[in-house]
């Protein structure tokens, strides 16, 4: 009788041993990084400055693929709902990670579907119109668009990213109508910015800052809680006539739920590490990004805080997300 009794630790045991052998063993092949943006915004430039560093580490190719529209939200399911084997990464943005999964009938749950790895920045927006619009300041902004309905349009993002969530809290605590134009990033929004297609835009500081130096583009303030580094003489919205907006967003690295721990744990290491390169954090700063470098932990807790937060804000305006 002794045998039966052992079967199920030794089978187990196995189950142990091999998924130990697994991690160790992986990667064996490229690792693809996926980017729910077009490239050439903060998301883009973001992956492709971590990728050679991650390939360097792990010894196996770390390919930046592009997988655009929808806000974000096809490359984010799509990597929710991949192999959990560590070889298909999402260099994950707020809009698709915490705002779009409160929509109805959401296809991907951030929390559940997908394992939290590092962060690996955060940054304000700032809020750009075009030289064609008079205001020079968000109150100005406010008193136009309320002076001119129908006069301007926002670019956004894509639907229910958090350039068209910004503009939906901005049009809702300033009493105004904007209505929201959708693009496949945050670059082509500013890039239409800059031809006229729209006349206001949020953008990411790597997409705002050489519009606002070459004068393409006028910069009324930044969504965040302080004033950014690289445009010090820029407001926040909050002190400009709108207190309480704030809408700050972040890059970070995740995996489909379900991958090895020890997979996780490894990656996560490499990451904190590369943040803490002075090159890394240099060009951050170029960007108008806070680099992070954090615990899945660490990282888990802040998509937990973000995902009421915005909850509870669109449930306040009584903003209807569309099914995606």
């Amino acid at each position: 009788m002794p045998i039966p009794l052992r079967l199920p630790f030794l089978f187990l045991l196995g189950v142990v041993l091999a998924s130990g052998a697994h991690a160790q063993a992986w990667p064996s092949k490229p690792v693809r990084m996926i980017v729910p943006f077009a490239p050439g915004g903060t998301t883009d430039i973001t992956a492709r400055l971590m990728a050679p560093r991650m390939q360097q580490a792990l010894g196996q190719p770390v390919i930046v693929e592009n997988r655009t529209g929808a806000g974000g939200t096809i490359a984010t399911e799509f990597v929710a709902k991949s192999a959990p084997d560590g070889y298909t990464l999402l260099m994950a943005g707020g809009g698709p990670t915490f705002i779009a999964p409160l929509a109805p009938k959401a296809r991907y749950d951030s929390l559940r579907d997908l394992a939290p790895i590092s962060n690996v920045n955060t940054n304000p927006q700032v809020l750009l119109v075009h030289p064609s619009v008079p205001a020079k300041n968000v109150r100005e902004l406010i008193a136009y668009a309320k002076a001119n309905p129908g006069k301007l349009n926002y670019g956004t993002a894509g639907k229910i990213s958090l350039i068209h969530l910004s503009a939906e809290v901005f049009n809702h605590m300033a009493g105004v109508n904007i209505v929201t134009v959708h693009y496949k990033g945050g670059a082509p929004a500013t890039a239409a910015a800059v031809a006229g297609e729209v006349q206001v835009t949020f953008a990411n500081p790597s997409d705002a800052i050489p519009q606002i130096k070459s004068g393409k583009l006028r910069a009324l303030a930044v969504t965040g809680s302080a004033r950014l580094a690289q445009t010090p003489d820029l407001p926040t919205i909050t002190s400009s006539g709108l207190p309480g907006f704030v809408a700050d967003t972040f890059n970070g690295v995740m995996a489909p739920a379900g991958t090895n721990p020890e997979i996780i744990a490894r990656l996560s290491r490499i990451v904190q590490e590369i943040c803490r390169e002075p090159a890394i954090r240099e060009r951050m700063a170029e960007l108008g990004t806070a680099v992070v470098g954090d615990t899945p932990e660490q990282f888990r807790a802040y998509l937990e805080a973000q995902i009421a937060f915005w909850s509870k804000s669109l449930r306040a305006m009584g903003f209807k997300l569309e099914a995606i």
